[in-house]
């Protein structure tokens, strides 16, 4: 396992207790909107995976990193800054062909032109240059290779201060869209920093640094996850996660 030399300078919020068992139970009781939109969005965009080289930036609990190992994936490189979140992921993984380090994606550095997929799921919404993560990827990546990454979406973060109740009923505001900023809010503890950027710069941005744009989903509940689970259906006026699938 390698440190950075530069861990305290990039948000690390995951490592605060509260935060940390907050999200940790939710993920464990899947109570959340991961596991019923998220993940499965995800999977669908994903390609073939056996025999690929493959970087998670961002690997929490080292769900993804197991799954693409059960699915063919000849290696798996976990980047996670958070130490609990870490310590969690190699508790729960004994495979060799995972490897965890303990870095921001910021600061990662490898060889150009070795990887098969990268993929972040709701990381990225955390990092203040989403260009030079961008940029790094797209270097990182064999010919052909897939970037697919999950954000929240630009209409979650543009004003987020969640349900509103009126006597119309209950809404998701959206104000200051085109206002690329810095976001405090409350999540599990107080000021939470997140960046907001629109679905223009997340596209641009890619199309900018030579990838070519292969898919774009804002995911909602299926009619199974709803019959399951109705108090989704509130996730279908408003879309949680902005995905993108990206080509070098």
């Amino acid at each position: 396992m390698t440190a950075s030399h530069n861990d305290l300078s990039q948000q690390n919020v995951y490592d605060d207790p509260d935060f940390f068992e907050g999200y940790k139970t939710l993920r464990q009781k899947d109570s959340g909107l991961n596991g019923t939109l998220e993940l499965p969005a995800i999977r669908a965009l994903l390609p073939e995976l056996s025999h690929l080289n493959v970087l998670d930036l961002g690997s929490g609990f080292g769900d993804f990193a197991r799954y693409a190992r059960a699915k063919g994936a000849a290696h798996v490189t976990g980047i996670e800054l958070s130490t609990r979140m870490l310590a969690e992921a190699q508790r729960l993984t004994y495979d060799p062909g995972i490897n965890f380090q303990h870095t921001s994606m910021e600061d990662f550095a490898t060889d150009d032109n070795i990887y098969d997929l990268v993929v972040s799921s709701l990381a990225l919404h955390y990092v203040e240059d989403y260009s030079g993560i961008c940029r790094k990827v797209y270097k990182m990546l064999k010919p052909s290779g897939n970037f697919i990454f999950s954000v929240e979406h630009p209409v979650c973060t543009a004003w987020p201060v969640g349900w509103i109740t009126t006597e119309a009923g209950e809404h998701w505001p959206l104000d200051n869209y085109h206002d690329q900023s810095i976001r405090h809010t409350q999540w599990f503890i107080n000021d939470v920093v997140k960046y907001h950027r629109t679905t223009e710069n997340y596209v641009n941005t890619l199309l900018g640094c030579g990838f070519t744009l292969r898919a774009l989903s804002e995911p909602q509940p299926t009619d199974e996850a709803l019959a399951k689970r109705p108090k989704l259906v509130k996730h279908c006026r408003r879309p949680p996660f902005l995905i993108l699938k990206a080509q070098k």
